[in-house]
């Protein structure tokens, strides 16, 4: 492959391109219960909090409130006595790999979007968001799997990125009579979303996400109930690790998941974690004909 071919994907690529234009809003003195409606009701992982004047003064993510949780902090307590301040921002026009570059110096999950000129909020942009454009590429590059059928010959399988490349190996196990509070410990401690829940025999019966977490909360639930008080909604949806990887993306994305599971020879074998920022740290979800190998979630 030649200099000129190894150009990554988003060299010209701007944060207008992969932002999403829906931002939520709060304000500092709104109550927790109002961010979790907020954040189940739109499926966000994160929001914005305003001042008194109506400017951007924090952000509070599904992590804060978790942790408001496990501090027991009242439910009616205001969203300004947990969020972080201050929020980051890029603007429209910067390139994608810049925003990339704060994301992962500044260990965050998201920018805001802001216009220079106006110092309006216009967007949010997340790892989910760029593995989102990226697809968009792969679906129309000339060596993508998906024209396969039309450059077989150019294309052959042992070019294509599959799951046990790019995932997690480290799976974050709980049992279901542990307590709520161990879970969340858990999280804290691994940084990540979810923790897979196995019976006392070892095999994976559910998942405990902050989501589910965020939910409890809601609802009243103690942080010292067992585990298995939350099971109920959060089935294991997994995926073989020789999967390839963008028929693992497809499912997360067309389905509204951040995360899959991976087994190797039977789905009890759960051997890895598979997310949407595990598939931002490589190239473009395809094959290794996409070079963009800047993009890093650390």
């Amino acid at each position: 492959m030649d200099e000129a071919t190894q150009k990554s994907v988003l060299s010209d690529a701007t944060v207008k391109e992969a932002m999403r234009v829906q931002v939520l809003s709060l304000s500092a003195a709104s109550p927790i219960n109002h961010g979790i409606r907020q954040l189940i009701k739109y499926k966000s992982n994160a929001f914005l909090v305003n001042g008194e004047g109506g400017a951007p003064v924090g952000v509070v993510s599904k992590t804060d409130i978790i942790g408001a949780y496990y501090a027991g902090l009242p439910i009616e307590s205001p969203l300004g006595d947990i969020m972080v301040s201050p929020p980051m921002f890029c603007s429209p026009g910067d390139s994608l790999e810049s925003a990339l570059d704060t994301m992962r110096s500044q260990r965050i999950y998201r920018l805001y979007v802001r216009n220079e000129a106006s110092n309006e909020v216009v967007g949010a942009l997340a790892y989910p968001d760029i593995v989102g454009l990226l697809y968009g590429y792969c679906r129309s590059c000339d060596r993508s799997v998906m024209n396969r059928k039309k450059n077989r010959a150019e294309d052959p399988d042992e070019m294509r990125i599959r799951v046990k490349d790019v995932m997690t190996e480290s799976v974050v196990w709980s049992h279901d009579d542990d307590n709520l509070s161990q879970i969340m410990e858990e999280l804290s401690e691994h940084r990540c979303g979810a923790v897979l829940i196995r019976n006392r025999s070892r095999r994976p019966i559910s998942v405990i996400s902050k989501t589910d977490l965020i939910l409890a909360y809601a609802r009243g639930i103690q942080s010292e109930a067992p585990a298995r008080n939350v099971l109920a909604s959060s089935r294991v949806i997994s995926c073989q690790d020789s999967t390839f990887l963008e028929d693992a993306i497809r499912k997360m994305i067309l389905s509204d998941l951040q995360r899959l599971f991976a087994w190797s020879e039977i789905p009890e074998n759960i051997v890895g974690v598979i997310s949407l920022s595990d598939a931002a740290r490589v190239r473009s979800g395809s094959c290794h004909a996409c070079i963009s190998s800047r993009i890093r979630v650390e």
